[in-house]
């Protein structure tokens, strides 16, 4: 329990605060005048005032504020308002939180590769683990066993061990091993696994490390690659090609405690890609959310014309709305898989 509450405050905190920090740096440098910086939700648990500006830390991790002054259209905040500015500074301060989002999963993943290197199947035939129940770990093959043939046929690859089982499902396979320099012979009966037969192995996995250049190339094409596959993953979610399991903050505690048991660097990559998906979910084009307010800085610099104080309101009641319900959904179904 301790590891899952230390692991969600770890990732909730990094992510908001860096994202915040993306809207605070980018406000200060277009001479916005922002009132409150604050990390969290709740009551305070610490308040400093520096200069013009109260920076507070909350009880929950849960998000995050900025209060830049002359956001609410009724304000009148003088030249350091933020509807005082020219639309591309309002655009690049709004935008700024899931850049910022961006950032720090690129520096996570240039960390990780620089110092950490990343793990990679190995192409060799040896045994990394064997799934409990699964028809290897029924046949007594180990952790550590190098398969040297199936059914007569030499395997010198890993890849050589799915071409041997092919079309072997529900068949019994013979299976010579080489146990510590001991040869050693078993029979095993692959099961169905779609469109393959599988005998529940893994390959050992190997580290690979990379030097300074690669690793940031390798952290550019690796946030790419999952900023992608996001994207395609709600898009199909929208048009109902996929049903869309959606995580709330209950689940995505748990996945933060059990990420945490695996160590520090695991933790990291889930930090990242926490971030990754925080930036995605705030660039939709939902009212209240960054994406909403984009739109409708685009639309101003289009028009010349900001939308009346009456229709913000409605548009920010039905983002709120909105959230609510994803909010509330989420979080039930995060109770069910309790359960």
């Amino acid at each position: 329990m301790l590891i899952t509450i230390l692991g969600a405050v770890f990732v909730f905190g990094v992510i908001v605060m860096i994202h915040e920090l993306g809207h605070f740096l980018t406000a200060k440098a277009c001479g916005m005048r922002v009132d409150e910086f604050a990390i969290g939700i709740g009551p305070n648990v610490i308040q400093k005032q520096k200069g013009e500006t109260l920076y507070s830390l909350r009880l929950l991790p849960l998000g995050g504020f900025n209060k830049i002054a002359g956001m609410d259209p009724s304000e009148d905040a003088g030249d350091r308002g933020f509807n005082s500015k020219p639309v591309w500074q309002r655009f690049i301060v709004i935008a700024a939180g899931a850049t910022f989002n961006f950032l720090l999963a690129i520096v996570i993943y240039f960390f990780v590769f620089a110092f950490h290197g990343t793990t990679i199947p190995s192409h060799e035939p040896i045994i990394g683990d064997t799934l409990a129940g699964n028809p290897a770990a029924t046949a007594g093959i180990q952790k550590g066993d190098k398969i040297v043939s199936i059914n007569g046929q030499p395997i010198t690859e890993w890849k050589d061990i799915t071409e041997s089982l092919k079309g072997h499902s529900n068949h019994v396979v013979s299976v010579t091993l080489d146990r510590n320099g001991e040869s050693i012979s078993t029979t095993v009966i692959p099961r169905e696994s779609g469109d393959r037969a599988v005998i529940g192995i893994n390959p050992v996995l190997e580290v690979k490390e990379y030097g300074i250049g690669e690793s940031a190339v390798q952290a550019l094409i690796h946030t790419g690659s999952t900023l992608a596959d996001m994207v395609q993953g709600l898009w199909n979610i929208v048009t109902g090609h996929s049903k869309g399991d959606v995580a709330g903050p209950i689940g995505v505690a748990q996945m933060a405690g059990q990420v945490a048991q695996h160590g520090f660097i695991s933790l990291l990559l889930f930090t990242a890609l926490l971030s990754l998906n925080l930036g995605v979910i705030n660039l939709l084009p939902i009212p209240v959310l960054d994406g909403g307010h984009l739109v409708l800085l685009i639309l101003e610099g289009i028009t010349g014309r900001k939308l009346p104080e009456k229709a913000l309101q409605y548009i920010q009641m039905t983002g709120v709305g909105l959230l609510l319900l994803v909010f509330v959904y989420s979080t039930f179904q995060d109770i069910l898989r309790l359960f």
